[in-house]
């Protein structure tokens, strides 16, 4: 996989080089295999081991069918026919089986309906009459069956799309529903809600409005007025989402499916497939370069090459319950533009940074991000949001800040502090027990350019009142507490990599740091607490560093009200500085 690291991203080539190279492990086992499925690891998802391994071979479509449009591989090509001929075959012993309510089978049609739209002569007219009729009565399963009420209204409207460019009649009262239920979603200046007001995440680039812009590439003369209004709502959205990367192409780590890792670019993959130019060429080239370069240096493959589960590197720890072994492939969505032609105007320009102001308030992703040290570090402040039945669903849409250079850490158990690994936030548990809770579910919250309010309730008989004030790489913590039981409380600054035995940092009084090679964490008691401590915290915790290390605060509270103030810091040295040091 090293050709991958020093792959710049500015040409054609260049993409479907790093495709062919993330793609390669898994090729001879596509040719291979009788089976219409993929079985690439050992490890179990909510879903069975069918769904699993069907998911694992057509995840990878997303990348390669558009590389498909301009790089014809039969080889491949005929293989996937011959498998998907079998899973949609009821007579054949390989049949995936019926698609039922919830299926994940469901999420799976979105990249074979993509593969039809893209390729109805190279794909589709290949198929005999009575393979081409079992793929309609398969893929037809889907629109009957109940999906929840988010991003997966989606899937249905891809089916319908694909199924009526194979020649099928389109249920125009059927769509007109679905995107009724779409519309419902729609809350303003391009941003959508996935189901839920409180969960406003990556699923809105890479689910809402890559479908929406495949849907308006396809059904633009079909649907004129539909195709407009999604391209209008991925103009405004893309004036917001510039903001969730920093200078080095690192996405902001927040909310869940991370391991779907660089799926975080699609969003601009599908403005050049659809040919929008919400922000200039050059800067969406400057945002997929970068980002792209930034995650294929990131440890994320296994030994044999396939893309592993977890975030920054192999870490089952922070998956959801719906992450098999081939789940990551959804993270090639980000290669769609191999689909559009060689003389299209993004392969034609040249790279330009990416304008952006220092501080954005993102009113409908309830989210204050900063982009500190010129861009070099972005901090993502958010407030209201969470997700219900949601693995880790605390630690990854309610922390105080979300950082591009240290991530977040996601907890093992609750028996312990450094088991919960609490890194930026307030971690309460009752006096004389040891099992801490971190801030959920909000009660009530406001956001400005200058401060993040939010008010929580870790258990029954506390509430907490918290203002977060960010400046730079600084932020300010108030924290109001009204408990009727006596606590304990430790609050958490930002994580950082532990590389050797022992930890680097120093503790006072009221203050405590890490430090590991550019990055240093810093906690300053202002008002409240009782003591500073670093803290190891269980290892494969964090999203970023298989060990880790963080400075916290200490306090025990009796009943009462009381205030705690803090200064929390996470630092990185700036591009410039390190030259300056290197010099000297």
């Amino acid at each position: 996989m090293e050709k991958l690291k020093s792959n710049n991203f500015t040409t054609k080539q260049d993409y479907q080089m790093a495709l062919e190279e993330i793609i390669r492990p898994l090729r001879q086992k596509i040719l291979e295999s009788d089976s219409p499925g993929l079985h690439l690891g050992s490890s179990g998802a909510v879903y069975d081991q069918q769904r699993a391994d069907m998911e694992a071979l057509v995840r990878p479509l997303w990348g390669i069918a558009p590389a498909w449009r301009f790089q014809k591989d039969d080889e491949l090509r005929d293989a996937y026919l011959t498998k998907l001929i079998k899973g949609t075959d009821p007579a054949s012993p390989y049949y995936w089986g019926l698609i039922e309510d919830y299926d994940q089978y469901i999420v799976e049609t979105a990249a074979l309906s993509l593969t039809l739209l893209l390729h109805k002569k190279y794909v589709w007219e290949l198929l005999s009459n009575s393979a081409q009729q079992n793929m309609i009565n398969w893929l037809s399963q889907a629109l009957v069956r109940k999906t929840p009420k988010n991003n997966w209204t989606f899937f249905k409207v891809l089916i319908r799309t694909a199924l009526f460019h194979c020649g099928e009649k389109l249920d125009r009262k059927k769509l007109t529903e679905e995107f009724q239920l779409i519309d419902s979603m729609y809350i303003g200046k391009g941003w959508y809600v996935d189901g839920k007001e409180t969960q406003r995440d990556y699923y809105i680039p890479f689910a809402f409005h890559y479908y929406g812009l495949i849907y308006a590439t396809f059904m633009k003369e079909e649907d004129p007025e539909r195709a407009r209004c999604l391209i209008d709502r991925a103009k405004l959205f893309a004036q917001d989402f510039v903001y969730y990367f920093d200078n080095d192409g690192e996405g902001l780590p927040y909310g869940r499916s991370l391991t779907y890792r660089f799926a975080q670019g699609a969003f601009f993959s599908a403005l050049v497939f659809a040919d929008v130019e919400a922000i200039p060429w050059g800067e969406v080239k400057t945002i997929l370069s970068t980002h792209l370069k930034s995650w294929l240096n990131h440890d994320i493959f296994t030994f044999d090459g396939r893309l592993s589960i977890g975030y920054h590197y192999e870490n089952l720890v922070m998956a959801e319950g719906y992450n098999a072994p081939g789940s990551p492939y959804w993270a090639l969505k980000t290669f769609l533009l191999l689909a559009v032609p060689n003389d299209h105007p993004f392969w034609e320009v040249a790279p330009t940074p990416v304008k952006k102001q220092g501080k954005k308030f993102v009113e409908k992703g309830n989210m204050l991000l900063i982009q500190a040290q010129d861009g070099e570090h972005l901090l993502g402040f958010p407030a209201g949001m969470m997700v219900e039945g949601q693995a880790h669903a605390q630690a990854k849409y309610s922390k105080f800040v979300y950082s591009t250079k240290f991530g977040f850490s996601v907890p093992k158990a609750c028996t312990r502090y450094e088991e919960g690994a609490f890194d930026n936030t307030l971690a309460i548990a009752r006096a004389g027990e040891d099992c801490f809770q971190a801030k959920g579910v909000t009660e009530s919250y406001w956001l400005t350019e200058e401060c993040v309010y939010q008010k929580w309730s870790p258990f029954e008989g506390v509430t907490i009142e918290t203002e977060v004030y960010p400046f730079e790489q600084w932020h300010l913590r108030v924290h109001e507490i009204n408990t009727k039981v006596p606590l304990e409380v430790r609050e958490g600054g930002f994580s950082l990599p532990l590389l050797g035995r022992k930890l680097q940092g120093q503790q006072g009084l009221d203050w405590s740091f890490v430090t590991e090679k550019d990055w240093l964490s810093q906690i300053v008691a202002i008002e409240g607490y009782d003591e500073a401590l670093i803290i190891q915290p269980e290892p494969n915790t964090s999203l970023f560093f298989p060990r880790t290390s963080l400075p916290c605060l200490k306090k025990s509270l009796p009943a009462g009200k009381h205030r705690l103030i803090c200064l929390v810091g996470g630092m990185i040295k700036s591009d410039k500085e390190t030259r300056n040091n290197d010099k000297n």
